[in-house]
């Protein structure tokens, strides 16, 4: 499990004494403690490592975000902060799809599903989510989507 791995890290950095990793990690840890006091009342939960690869995909959006916003506002050792936050939380998510692989996987549900529009971009985002979610990158996937459709 990712969390266990995560954990294990954890106590490796402690031990090394690498505190901006372990820094790091223990906001990966705070985030996942978060979600599950959130899911406490949920009707369904979903499975530990979904649940961890949809934290970690968050997380490192918003790495990505707030690095962009730092070198356009000229606060590089902020960007550099962020980047090595960024990096530690990239070891822990799956391996992402490849651009190639991407379109090679719209296409294949594009076939399967008939999708010929625009209008129905909705169906092929949601089938492209539920089989590829954990190895993608969605704002860039329905892109690509919307590329494939048009």
């Amino acid at each position: 499990m990712i969390r266990d791995t995560i954990k294990a890290a954890q106590i490796s950095a402690m031990k090394s004494g690498d505190k901006a990793r372990l820094a790091a990690l223990r906001l990966i840890l705070a985030k996942l403690k978060d979600k599950d006091i959130e899911l406490r009342t949920a009707a369904s939960v979903p499975d530990d490592d979904v649940i961890v690869v949809d934290v970690l995909q968050k997380m490192a959006k918003q790495r990505r975000e707030s690095i962009a916003l730092y070198v356009e506002g000229g606060r590089q050792e902020l960007a550099d902060i962020e980047q090595a936050e960024l990096a530690v939380i990239e070891e822990f998510l799956p391996q992402q799809m490849g651009e190639d692989d991407t379109r090679a996987a719209i296409e294949a549900i594009k076939a399967e599903l008939g999708a010929t529009g625009m209008k129905d971009m909705g169906r092929v985002v949601a089938t492209l989510k539920a089989r590829h979610g954990s190895q993608l990158d969605m704002g860039k996937a329905s892109g690509l989507v919307k590329a494939a459709l048009a």
